[in-house]
């Protein structure tokens, strides 16, 4: 019998506001350990909180992204449990009636498009950090309190590559949508995996393992990996498996188990008594609406369809939003898109990488350290967009060649000057005067008998020897077609 996997996840993104959910404690990361915090956010007796505004228009944004319905009343609730990190004993969240319910998320996957659904996308609050150390341990509360949007999918994930692929498709919507910078080094964005696995075409569901806690997408897919083939062992094997709840150990590469869990744990959830229901005005939402922008899958299929352009170019600019936009204010008065993009990606972005690189290593000679280095950014280029359309209908009239248009390039990039400056100044123009060419041509023809008497007897390739010579005769100035043609005839002529 064969086996197939059902996956859910459940993502917690913390929300890019600049306060925390319930008071205006800075939701900052890398403060010294408890100084961002207050009685509010640590739970004192006789303290009321007070919603942020940016936190509820983050979540309903989301929703809208995520093609979300936005019911017109949720609420937040009381989730009671006991754990060291959470000052009040409970988590204020939201149960059975979220801000946003019944959406989904569109993104490629094995060469075509799938879709997930997503079953909610509720807020709630995060919990702090615990630390252990050699004889004790201590509790950050720092993160307590700051705004947490928990993204509920449905188990329409079959295996770990499509989960990953999920999880950065996601990623990629909120990075864009503002609403979250999604650095999973900072603990931005955590992941808890259901996973049970089913004979194929069974529609009963198999008993949920859940794997808690996971910080990196490609722990995500290296813990389904191992997980999947481990349960269908343990069902093909006669066993039986438990509902319970694991841990992915990294080093290892195996799951460990952490607690079964025969049944559903009473979290005696109600209604937080010290919050109004929530219930969004035509106005409001017409604000949050306002800030819904291109979905990164739209943008690449838009520049493919628009630009022409291949879908690794595409992908290149639905991955850095900034260099797509400056691709774009070019593209839209360019002829040839694609000639555009060459140049945006191989020249602009190479030579960007580069200069920002040897910034790097000299400011971090002089002591500075990532958050206090400038780079050079688009904004900051010494030509205007209109010098790359120039240069680009340049190599396309053939008033200059490709190997001229990279030293332009160079020296607009350094100077900022006109490519057609440079090209005069530097006397790059091509030439394609017939009689100037066939002078070169004919210095050629006898410089190298060799080569004609090869061309002569059928063998092509000692044309381009030919080429090759008149281009070194010219200083790379000649067409290369214009040369070509005149060999020809001249070699033909002498058949």
């Amino acid at each position: 019998m064969e086996y197939e996997a059902v996956i859910g996840l459940e993502t917690h993104v913390q929300l890019k506001t600049k306060s925390k959910m319930w008071c205006g404690c800075a939701n900052a990361f890398g403060a010294e350990p408890n100084t961002n915090v207050c009685p509010i956010c640590l739970g004192m007796p006789g303290v009321l909180p007070v919603a942020n505004d940016e936190a509820l228009k983050l979540t309903v944004l989301t929703g809208l992204l995520l093609n979300c319905e936005i019911p017109a009343h949720a609420k937040f609730d009381r989730k009671n449990y006991f754990y060291p990190d959470v000052p009040k004993n409970y988590q204020v969240t939201q149960y059975d009636q979220p801000s946003t319910k019944n959406g989904y998320l569109e993104f490629e996957f094995n060469g075509g498009l799938t879709r997930v659904r997503i079953t909610r996308a509720h807020l709630e609050e995060d919990v702090g950090k615990n630390f252990h150390f050699e004889r004790n341990s201590g509790v950050d509360f720092n993160r307590a309190g700051v705004p947490l949007l928990e993204i509920v999918s449905e188990p329409d994930l079959t295996n770990a590559d499509m989960a990953y692929d999920y999880l950065n498709a996601l990623k990629d919507v909120l990075v864009y949508g503002g609403i979250s910078d999604c650095d999973m080094e900072k603990g931005m964005v955590r992941c808890d995996v259901n996973v049970s696995v089913r004979p194929v075409g069974s529609k009963e569901l198999g008993a949920k393992i859940e794997i808690k806690n996971m910080n990196s997408f490609s722990g995500v897919r290296r813990a389904l990996e191992y997980e999947i083939p481990r349960q269908i062992d343990v069902v093909k094997s006669g066993g039986k498996l438990i509902q319970s709840t694991r841990r992915w150990d990294d080093v290892a590469g195996i799951t460990e188990e952490m607690r079964t869990k025969e049944h559903a744990h009473d979290y005696r959830y109600f209604p937080e008594p010290d919050l109004m229901p929530f219930q969004p005005t035509g106005k409001w939402l017409e604000a949050v609406s306002a800030r819904v922008v291109e979905l990164p899958l739209v943008r690449k299929q838009r520049f493919i369809k628009d630009y022409q352009l291949p879908a690794g170019d595409a992908e290149v600019f639905k991955n850095d939003v900034a260099l797509g936009n400056y691709f774009e204010t070019i593209a839209k008065r360019s002829k040839n898109p694609k000639a555009v993009a060459n140049w945006v990606i191989n020249n602009l972005r190479a030579r960007l990488a580069e200069t920002n690189e040897k910034e790097r290593a000299g400011q971090a000679a002089m002591g500075l350290e990532a958050p206090d280095m400038k780079l050079t950014t688009l904004d900051e280029l010494r030509f205007k967009p209109e010098a790359l359309l120039e240069l680009v209908s340049l190599v396309e009239a053939k008033s200059i060649s490709s190997s001229a248009a990279q030293q332009v390039f160079i020296e607009m990039f350094e100077t900022g000057r006109p490519p057609a400056a440079i090209v005069q100044e530097k006397g790059l123009a091509q030439v394609s005067d017939t009689g100037a060419i066939e002078k070169f041509c004919d210095e050629a023809i006898a410089a190298n008998p060799k080569s004609v008497a090869d061309y002569k007897a059928g063998k092509i390739a000692a044309l381009n020897a030919l080429k090759g010579q008149v281009m070194k005769l010219s200083k790379g100035k000649a067409n290369p077609a214009v040369v070509g043609e005149i060999l020809e005839q001249k070699l033909k002529g002498q058949a």
